[in-house]
């Protein structure tokens, strides 16, 4: 149906910053406390406002744009800055995918919100690098596909190894600890993750029994929909330097992996939205939108949901660690040499749905932020305190996925992006058309003629996947890291083509 202001109306709120800046004005949302401020060239731009004309005249599906939804956002108790929409930036539950917002610990008003983790908490990305060579591996993609599949289990209801509960409380209160001790692991692993592979300050006792037990069967599993494991070559390197920081060169054979916390992370959200309106009500807490239900971080519900997402952040780890175990040992079975003499070493491992307490500067002044990434990596620049020792020199690595069709990326942070987006950036290439939009374009056949023209292999768990996740379902993933990278809050580093790919 149609809404109240015209999108002729609507658009008189967004200015053009520069290039690669767009502002949302207050007033464009009721009750906005700050600005909105998208990350997009005039390309991405149109693709936005493209789905605000159509919400405008009532003539999409109802769902609220990523536009408006960056705006609601803003209008949160306790925000500071802005209310931030990466290149990537698309509808979502409450906060639009994309979207970073950080709010005041110090501030009793601020919140804490569900929707600006997302459901799939820790749904992050782990990127291995071998010393094999492109030519060393062309003969054997269709192989590495086959065995990859049958070596990871994905899909919905794709089943990975069977663990009692006392096995689950110990992955949610140890995260990256437990597959060392249970030999899923290399120490040196845990150095290469984001948070050392576990968030201490996780609590299971604040995990739901039915999240455990939707948990119990999937570690080392890969799930539907965009997941992946994709083996990948080393295409162009924009920066030698942070390239060898990483131990990245050009036609270097690498194996990228993209899941979350599974059915666990999925009900821990669905249980803390509940509880989450309970506390608006007794609070008094109004929202522009109901997906944006959330509770006063210095609350119980808040508190508490802070400690569950923690250890679905730590089961994430622990997911994404076991396939890391699956992968070496394929290419192990498969180039006859053990992972360690393959030199399949971990980069490094991100998340990009979570919400943590940092400490930024804001206009001069040190602050103690809860700063929620849904859709978005961490970025931190060179010699933060929480980038492995490694990295110091350069910036923490930043890994982008792209399509099974098209590239992925490597980025490093900024000095830049720790002024201006609390060390944030994109996650990927960000979904363009709905899922039954991407299926009606083309067809499976056509979709799988166009992977073996590009030379990809690839196994798939549900065939209409080949087509919902298409290039052509996504933004263009060389503009979002470009839009990145020419606004200073990430620095290219690598580009990288995919060989072999599973998905669920």
């Amino acid at each position: 149906m149609p809404h109240d202001r015209t999108y002729a109306d609507e658009i008189k709120y967004l200015t053009k910053i520069d290039e690669v800046r767009y502002k949302i004005n207050e007033g464009f949302v009721p009750n906005m406390k700050v600005p909105g401020i998208v990350y997009a060239n005039d390309k991405l731009y149109e693709q936005l406002v493209d789905e605000l004309k159509v919400w405008s005249e009532g003539t999409g599906t109802g769902f609220i744009p990523a536009l408006k939804q960056i705006a609601n956002v803003a209008s949160l108790p306790g925000i500071v800055g802005y209310s931030m929409g990466m290149p990537d930036a698309h509808s979502g539950y409450g906060f639009a995918i994309g979207n970073v917002a950080a709010f005041d610990m110090n501030n009793p008003e601020a919140v804490v919100s569900p929707g600006g983790v997302g459901f799939d908490i820790n749904c992050g990305m782990r990127l291995i690098r071998t010393n094999l060579k492109a030519e060393d591996v062309a003969q054997y993609k269709e192989i590495l596909a086959e065995k990859l599949f049958e070596a990871i289990p994905v899909g919905v209801g794709g089943e990975g190894v069977p663990l009692s509960k006392k096995d689950v409380e110990s992955i949610l209160a140890e995260g990256i600890d437990w597959t060392i001790k249970k030999g899923y692991a290399w120490q040196e692993d845990k150095e290469h993750c984001e948070e050392n592979g576990r968030m201490k300050s996780a609590d299971p006792d604040k995990v739901s029994d039915r999240a455990k037990t939707r948990g119990r069967g999937q570690a080392g599993t890969l799930g539907a929909g965009n997941h992946y494991v994709e083996v990948q070559c080393v295409d162009e390197v924009f920066d030698e330097n942070h390239a060898k920081a990483m131990g990245l060169e050009k036609g270097q054979v690498c194996i990228y992996i993209h899941t979350g916390s599974r059915g666990l992370g999925h009900q821990v959200a669905t249980d803390f939205l509940q509880v989450m309106e309970k506390a608006m009500a007794r609070d008094k807490i109004k929202l522009n939108d109901r997906q944006l239900a959330c509770a006063r971080i210095n609350s119980k519900e808040a508190q508490d949901y802070l400690k569950a997402m923690a250890a679905a952040c730590n089961f994430a780890w622990v997911n994404r660690q076991m396939i890391t175990y699956h992968v070496r040992q394929v290419f192990s079975e498969i180039f006859k040499a053990t992972p360690r003499e393959l030199g399949m070493h971990l980069v490094y491992d991100v998340c990009h749905n979570v919400a943590k307490i940092e400490d930024h500067v804001v206009d001069g002044k040190q602050m103690k932020l809860l700063v929620h990434r849904k859709g978005s990596t961490r970025a931190f620049g060179p010699h933060h305190k929480d980038i492995p020792k490694d990295y110091k020199d350069i910036g923490q690595p930043v890994l982008i996925g792209g399509t099974m069709a098209t590239c992925s990326y490597v980025l490093t942070g900024t000095e830049q992006g720790m002024k201006e987006t609390f060390g944030s950036t994109c996650h990927g290439a960000g979904r363009l058309l709905s899922r039954h939009a991407a299926r009606s374009k083309k067809t499976q056949k056509d979709v799988a003629n166009e992977l073996r023209a590009r030379g990809v292999s690839i196994r798939i768990g549900n065939p209409k996947l080949i087509m919902e996740e298409a290039g052509w379902a996504y933004k263009d993933v060389n503009e979002v890291v470009n839009t990145c990278h020419n606004a200073g809050i990430a620095k290219l580093c690598c580009k990288l083509n995919p060989m072999s790919v599973i998905k669920g």
